[in-house]
């Protein structure tokens, strides 16, 4: 796979969620969403020549990031979505943490996918 396709992935991983959340799927839903933000971030890592694939270089990435746009909103919003993987191993995650959460997760990976060329 290419940068644009792990792209398009994020994208459709973002779509598949929503609809797992409104269906109640809340560990399915976690894991797409966790996977929108992983896809994103892998195609810029990539774009960008940086190591990518596992764990901890998601988190590097994302605070190269954090660090090239100044903003530590994107990093609070990279912890959430870490959140969501652990929930669909655990199912941890309150109603309202996922009410609170989910839109700036799904924020947090369109905002990396602007950093693609």
């Amino acid at each position: 796979m290419d940068a644009s396709e792990h792209a398009q992935l994020a994208l459709a991983w973002l779509a598949v969620s929503d609809e797992e959340f409104a269906e109640g799927k809340r560990m399915q839903a976690s894991e797409k969403l966790w996977g929108a933000t992983a896809h994103a971030l892998t195609a810029v890592a990539m774009e960008r020549g940086w190591k990518y694939g596992r764990h901890r270089d998601f988190v590097i990435t994302a605070q190269r990031l954090v660090e090239e746009a100044e903003d530590d909103e994107m990093a609070e919003c990279f912890y959430e979505a870490r959140q969501f993987h652990a929930n669909f191993y655990q199912n941890f995650l309150r109603d309202e943490d996922i009410a609170y959460s989910r839109p700036r997760v799904h924020e947090f990976a369109l905002k990396v996918l602007t950093f693609l060329e």
